[in-house]
């Protein structure tokens, strides 16, 4: 073999070389290769945006651009800080995902794609331009790789650390209110051994000293004076629902408010009754501040079967006819610090509220809406029944 056939045959199998790994590249899927021409049109699709994005190339290639599959109110934020960043007016499509490679910088950003079923996925996306011999834009590269893990473990971040800012500020609170919470369960003593006392204001301050009773708990509990077991027992559903209702008669009278009260008989459920009353309150009382003046609400109470385990549980649903929340509010209102009452509300209340029902042993939904019939916002507590256990009232 001359030097000049040997020549060719190792070029040759540079480009067989060279191919395979262009294959492969695009064939991979552990991250999306999106091509476009000069005008953004998909000329390339490759096996990892197909399983990225849902799509089937023959649905996207001569047919969509990427900026078709991206978030939009992101390409609006986008194409808005580069026009500040350099002085010219970019519009908010395909040049805003490009506008950069195009003059050369090298780009990478956060995108969000809408997958071809609605679902999001974040990505990490690199833009390239692609130039022919005379340095002229043919078209782009845009490698994309799936962001979701890294993106939960910045919320699961964010999240601890809001919880442990919510631990130091319960502890604040709870420091401020212990001496004069303390006065006013010795005054309220007082008033109750005042002699000639009505019996329904002896009926009043014997409900006021139960729930201060109950603040006292939360505020030594979380203060760590000290440790108190508190076994869960057998509660009936009826006498906690009645006693909420009946704590918050003052509001309900106050906003002209019609509270109905569904509940089959019998029907016990499990856990602390302190905190069961103060979940069920707190709910009750948002419901309160929806409705408005001469609004409805429904506190409904059913046996159900868990279907993983075929226990006994029962369903606590709590329906108001108020303003309702967009999906955008009810997937962030079990959050601590998250509000919808501006100044009024600290954001801890359903927070807190979540974690004593899962302590329980139970679970806690919503479901919101905020147009038509069914207007309103509906919250579920599924919480264990246990018929051995030992029953108390």
């Amino acid at each position: 073999m001359n030097v000049e056939t040997d020549k060719r045959v190792q070029a040759n199998e540079a480009l067989l070389k060279a191919d395979a790994l262009q294959r492969a590249i695009f064939n991979s899927a552990n991250f999306s290769s999106i091509a476009t021409d000069a005008h953004g049109v998909i000329q390339i699709f490759n096996v990892g945006a197909e399983r990225m994005l849902g799509y089937n190339a023959d649905e996207v290639l001569n047919k969509l651009t990427p900026a078709d599959l991206s978030d939009h109110q992101e390409l609006m934020l986008r194409a808005a800080a580069l026009s500040r960043e350099f002085g010219i007016p970019i519009f908010p499509g395909f040049e805003a995902l490009v506008f950069k490679a195009s003059r050369g910088i090298e780009d990478i950003y956060e995108l969000t794609y809408i997958r071809k079923d609605g679902s999001r996925i974040p990505a990490i996306v690199s833009v390239t331009a692609l130039r022919d011999a005379a340095k002229s834009i043919i078209g782009y590269l845009l490698i994309g790789t799936d962001n979701t893990a890294r993106k939960q473990a910045e919320e699961a971040l964010l999240r601890s650390e809001m919880l442990a800012s919510a631990g130091r500020m319960a502890a604040s609170i709870a420091h401020e209110i212990n001496n004069p919470l303390e006065a006013i369960m010795n005054t309220l003593y007082l008033a109750r051994t005042t002699p000639g006392l009505p019996a329904d204001a002896l009926e009043y301050m014997d409900i006021a000293d139960g729930e201060l009773m109950r603040i006292a708990h939360i505020t030594r509990q979380t203060l760590g004076f000290y440790r108190e077991f508190s076994a869960a027992t057998s509660n009936s559903v009826a006498k906690l629902l009645e006693s909420v209702v009946n704590l918050l008669q003052a509001r309900i009278r106050a906003n002209g408010a019609q509270v109905e009260l569904q509940c089959e008989p019998g029907l016990r459920v499990m856990g602390i009754a302190g905190e069961l009353r103060q979940v069920m309150a707190n709910l009750l009382a948002n419901s309160l501040d929806a409705i408005g003046q001469n609004g409805r609400i429904v506190l409904r109470a059913s046996s159900s079967i868990n279907p993983n385990n075929g226990r006994r549980r029962v369903r606590i649903t709590i329906s108001d006819c108020g303003c309702g929340m967009a999906p955008t509010t009810s997937r962030h209102i079990f959050e601590p610090f998250f509000t919808t009452k501006g100044t009024v509300g600290t954001g801890l209340g359903l927070w807190v509220s979540k974690q004593l029902v899962e302590k329980s042993g139970g679970s806690i939904k919503v479901r919101s809406t905020v147009h038509g019939a069914s207007q309103g916002t509906t919250f579920t507590l599924l919480l264990p029944s246990d018929d051995d256990a030992p029953v108390y009232p």
